[in-house]
Parts: structure tokens; C-alpha cells; sequence
């Protein structure tokens, strides 16, 4: 029996077998398409995914391979600056279309001993007390410990587990495909430069050699949203916009998006739980679908780990509901906002007049990036946002840390993030007084002095957020068995 079958290999499935496997779990990823599609839909990683990627090492795998932007404009088209000091070693978007992320994601899943099985359709799911049973189209019947559904916004898992998807359905509709352009590169940039002064929801983005990723609203919502557009549906679009349709020919892949918004009622059902797109829908706006879910996993990976494992305290694997649903709601409203605020109805033309204004205030345009990067995430981690800070403006710093995620910080030894590749907890110890002997198989314990650090010790999750701060043994000794268990017998 497997201790996890992962369904759906995309990037959110990936990325947890990748963070299970680096605790020993053995992992089965079944995934429904015989091979990667090609397709690109998501184009980046924000900061909080390049962050979990330089805490898992993987980053310099992505850097050479994308682009890094500081531009504005990442929150409903508004803004023309990226904000001045953003609490990151990494403030800068990267490009990378998502072919590219799950090439990088397999090839390292691969190597840490992920087994991925290519064309296997999910048909059955049921659990009892020991474990979970998935049935495949082809009859094959597996067994595992635990299931986790990472099989997109039409999931499987969650239909068979009858867990509610509630929500708005599309209202609107956007054709995206990758396709070459006759025309010149100058007069496909200024026709979309000038569409988009009305319409933000139509683009020409250039790949070389005369291929275009290509984005427009389509007339209607399809009756079959799962049917791939046609060519001349996108050529249709582009005369309506444009007045032209650029000679589009030669389609490498065409396909649609609606804006519906729906959030899963349940993220654990027993033994099978669900991340990512099967969690969660929304519009694409902002870029956030891609990085939501793999964040997900990064939250889920250690808890359910800690579970087979047989040191997880009570509650551990339920806070992932607890964390990451107020997450992906969150998500869920800025999305709906910034499609509000994208429509060309008077009433919201003259709200986004209004937004464009605010956003040139520094405060502002720092709010908005930090929440579509993500880097403002704060769990509630259920303590007294006060206790056991010490005094001052030490104090003031712990209350802030507690249940965000610790930015990378220089120590003597190289920088916090290179200390938390092997995806345990760590105490970083600035008085050199404090131990967490007890739990040395779980928690590292570094004794170091950073400048850029105000507090005198922090308690990091293995996902990096702050689970206590403090110097006083008697208040980590109480803090320790609720993120990491009782101590080693």
C-alpha cells in the first residue's frame, strides 16, 4: 500500500509529492493525460512561490530559464510602478509559463523518487478506516493511506466525495491561445495598445518569431465549456476588437476561461483531501490560480506528512482547511473586484478612475501587490499575538511576525532560506539560552545573530511561518507539542 495517491500532475500535485517525498512518504501521482499538453495558461510565480522555491532549493532551476519583472499594473491593470520596499529577498515577479514550471517540478519529483503514472483516469474513490481505494478507467484498483485531489476545477475527487462547490458560474468568457501573427510586430503592438485604452481584457503578447500569446473576449459563454475554441472564433474576436485579425494562423493551442468563482465547502473529507483548482476557481486576473495552489501544497505537505509519520498533534492536518480556505476566499474577492473593476460599464469605469488614483500612493500600491503575491498571507495560529515577546519594540516585531511567513535573512552561515531545504521546523536562536532537544528529529536548532532580525528567537514552521517568538524556554516548551508533537520517546 502507498501512503498517498496524488490525482493530477499538474503543478499543484507536483509540488506536493515533491514536499512529501522530502519526508519519506511514498507517493503515487496519477495523472489523466497520457502526455503534458503544452499549454501555458499560467505565465509566472509571484513572490511567496519563489520564496518556497529558494526554501526548497529549486529556485535557481526557474531563474535561468524565466524573466524577472518589476512593473506595475499586476492588480486589475492599475498602477505603473512596482512598490518600494516589499518585505522580501525577492521582489520581483518571474515570468515563466507554466509548461516550463511543470517540466521543472517533474524532472525534480523524478529524482526524489516520485512515482508518475501518465493516461490514468480516476473513475472511484472509497475509504474506510485504514485507507482509501481508487479505481481506474481501466479497472485497476490502487490502495493508499491517504488521497489527495489536485485534478483541477472539474475534480473528480471532489464530485466523488459529494463535497458542495458553491459559487458564481462565468458570465464572461476570454479566448487565450498561442498562435502566429502575418502582420508586423509594430502594427500588432500599437492596434493592442490601443484596444486596451477601453477593453483590458484583449492582448498580443510576443514570443518570438512572429508567435503570440493571444487573449480576447469571446461573444459569449460557450454551452460547452470544455470544447477548445477554433481559430476562426478568435479571428471573429479580433476584427470585433481590432478591426483586424493580425493574419492569426498556424495555432499551437486555443482555449477558453470564464470567470466563475467557486470555493470547495470542505478541503479534508476523512482520509482525502483536495488542493489547488479543485478547492478553488476563479478568474485568472492578477495571475494568482497557479501560485494559490502551490501554496496549497506547501501548507499540506508537512501536516499530512506529520501524519503518517505518527507524530502529527491533534488538529495539525485540519488546520489546512483552517489556513488555506480564508486564503483562496480571499483570493476569490480580489478577483471578483478586479473583473468588476475591468468592465467597461460607466459605474465601474468611474471606480477604476477613482482606484487609479489611490494606487499612486505608495501605501497603497504596496497593499495590493503584497496581496496578489501574496506575501501579507497571516495564518491564525490561535495564540496571544503578545506573549512572551519581551519588551519594546522587540515586542511590537513579535506580535507582527506571528503566523506570517519569515522572509529570508542574512546569518553568519549563508541566509535562512538555505537552512530550511530539508523542510523541517527550525529555532533560530539569537540568545543562545533556548533548546528544543526534545524534538531534534524534527526541529532544527540554529544558534545565530542577524541584523535583520528584531526578535530574539523565532519558531518556524517547516512551511516557514512564524509559529512562536520569544526567549523564554518555559513558553517554546509550551508552544513546541502544538506544531510538532510530543517529544521523541
Amino acid at each position: 500500500m502507498m501512503d498517498v495517491i496524488v490525482v493530477g500532475g499538474g503543478p499543484t500535485g507536483l509540488m506536493l509529492a515533491c514536499e512529501l517525498r522530502l519526508h519519506g512518504v511514498r507517493v503515487l501521482v496519477l495523472e489523466k493525460e497520457a502526455q503534458p499538453t503544452g499549454q501555458s495558461r499560467a505565465q509566472g510565480l509571484h513572490v511567496r512561490s519563489i520564496e518556497v522555491m529558494d526554501q526548497r532549493g529549486l529556485l535557481e532551476r526557474f531563474l535561468p530559464l524565466g524573466r524577472q519583472f518589476t512593473v506595475g499594473g499586476f492588480f486589475a491593470g492599475l498602477g505603473t510602478s512596482w512598490p518600494q520596499r516589499l518585505d522580501t529577498a525577492h521582489s520581483y515577479v518571474l515570468h515563466i509559463p507554466q509548461e516550463i514550471t511543470e517540466r521543472l517540478l517533474t524532472e525534480h519529483a523524478t529524482e526524489v523518487g516520485v512515482e508518475i503514472r501518465r493516461g490514468c483516469e480516476l473513475v472511484g474513490l472509497v475509504q474506510d478506516d485504514e485507507g482509501v481505494t481508487a479505481e481506474l478507467a481501466d479497472g485497476t484498483r490502487l490502495r493508499a493511506r491517504y488521497a489527495v485531489g489536485c485534478d483541477g476545477g472539474r475534480s473528480t475527487v471532489r464530485r466523488l466525495l459529494g463535497v458542495g462547490f458553491p459559487g458564481e458560474p462565468s458570465r464572461v468568457e476570454t479566448l487565450l491561445g498561442v498562435m502566429e501573427l502575418a502582420e508586423p510586430a509594430e502594427a500588432v503592438a500599437a492596434a493592442v495598445a490601443e484596444v486596451r485604452k477601453t477593453q483590458l481584457r484583449f492582448g498580443a503578447m510576443p514570443l518570438g518569431d512572429g508567435v503570440y500569446r493571444v487573449v480576447t473576449p469571446a461573444e459569449g459563454v460557450a454551452e460547452d465549456r470544455a470544447a477548445a475554441p477554433t481559430l476562426d472564433e478568435f479571428r471573429q474576436q479580433l476584427r470585433a476588437y481590432a478591426g483586424t485579425d493580425f493574419g492569426a494562423h498556424s495555432p499551437r493551442w486555443l482555449s477558453r476561461f470564464g470567470d466563475a468563482t467557486r470555493l470547495a465547502e470542505r478541503y479534508r473529507v476523512g482520509r482525502v483531501l483536495l488542493a489547488g483548482d479543485a478547492a478553488h476557481i476563479h478568474p485568472p486576473t492578477g495571475g494568482q490560480g497557479l501560485n494559490l495552489g502551490i501554496q496549497d501544497a506547501f501548507n499540506l505537505g508537512w501536516k499530512l506528512a506529520a501524519e503518517i509519520a505518527g507524530w502529527a498533534p491533534e488538529g495539525l492536518l485540519d488546520s489546512y482547511h483552517a489556513e488555506r480556505r480564508p486564503v483562496a476566499a480571499d483570493v476569490l474577492d480580489n478577483t471578483r473586484a478586479q473583473i468588476q473593476l475591468m468592465s467597461t460599464e460607466p459605474g465601474a469605469l468611474a471606480v477604476r478612475r477613482l482606484l487609479a488614483e489611490l494606487v499612486d500612493f505608495e501605501e497603497v500600491n504596496r497593499y495590493l501587490i503584497e496581496k496578489i503575491t501574496a506575501i501579507s498571507v497571516r495564518y491564525d495560529i490561535g495564540e496571544d499575538q503578545g506573549q512572551g515577546q519581551g519588551q519594546g519594540h522587540g515586542q511590537e516585531q513579535g506580535r507582527e511576525l506571528l503566523g506570517r511567513r519569515m522572509r529570508d535573512v542574512a546569518l553568519g552561515r549563508g541566509r535562512l532560506y538555505e537552512l530550511m531545504r530539508g523542510g523541517r521546523g527550525l529555532l533560530l536562536d539569537q540568545t543562545g539560552r533556548l533548546s528544543a532537544a526534545g524534538w531534534s528529529d524534527r526541529v532544527d536548532h540554529v544558534v545565530e545573530v542577524s541584523a535583520e532580525l528584531a526578535v530574539p528567537a523565532v519558531l518556524l514552521r517547516p512551511d516557514g511561518h512564524v509559529a512562536w517568538v520569544g526567549e523564554d524556554q518555559g513558553d517554546l516548551l509550551r508552544h513546541l507539542p502544538k506544531w510538532f508533537g510530543a517529544t521523541a520517546g
